[in-house]
């Protein structure tokens, strides 16, 4: 089973760069532009968040306090 990287930024350009990298490495990449589709995509197959902080609707920090009330996903 593939390990599944959850990426949240609202710049593509950087979704792109980091899924390419990631994919590279063999992850499987899931994207996200917000917070809001952070946590409508998240899942308990996912193994890693990296989450911007300044994103439009629901920033970071936001999202994260979200995700702690039911994981400690990483």
């Amino acid at each position: 089973m593939q390990t599944r990287i959850l990426v949240a930024d609202d710049n593509a350009e950087i979704r792109e760069i980091l899924r390419i990298l990631l994919t590279g490495e063999g992850y499987e990449v899931i994207e996200a532009k917000d917070g809001n589709e952070v946590l409508q995509l998240f899942d308990s197959s996912i193994d890693l968040i990296i989450l911007d902080i300044m994103m439009p609707n629901m920033n970071g920090y936001q999202t994260c306090l979200k995700l702690r009330e039911t994981s400690n996903v990483p």
